[in-house]
């Protein structure tokens, strides 16, 4: 047991390292955004949430468990996006 929990224990870190990967890229992205409306856009979560939906298939991935991942995640990075624009504008 020990060593299946090291093993997802490992792979944990790997995808919080994505994570913080991703959250650069969207850091970058708010560069692009003239205002806190351009951030929410539901276009782009439909898009996102298509490729996941997508790439679980391909990858054998539990559908269920990445559209529920992947809308938390959205939605997490829609919130740091709009408090880092409020800070943009203050500056």
């Amino acid at each position: 047991m020990e060593a299946v929990r090291s093993q997802i224990d490992d792979v944990d870190r790997r995808i919080i390292a994505l994570i913080a990967e991703r959250g650069e890229h969207v850091k970058q992205a708010i560069r692009y955004k003239t205002s806190a409306a351009d951030i929410p856009s539901p276009a782009r979560v439909a898009q996102v949430m298509a490729k996941a939906n997508m790439l679980a298939m391909e990858l054998g991935a539990n559908r269920w468990v990445v559209e529920q991942v992947y809308r938390a995640m959205t939605s997490a990075f829609i919130a740091v996006e709009t408090e880092a624009f409020k800070d943009k504008e203050k500056a």
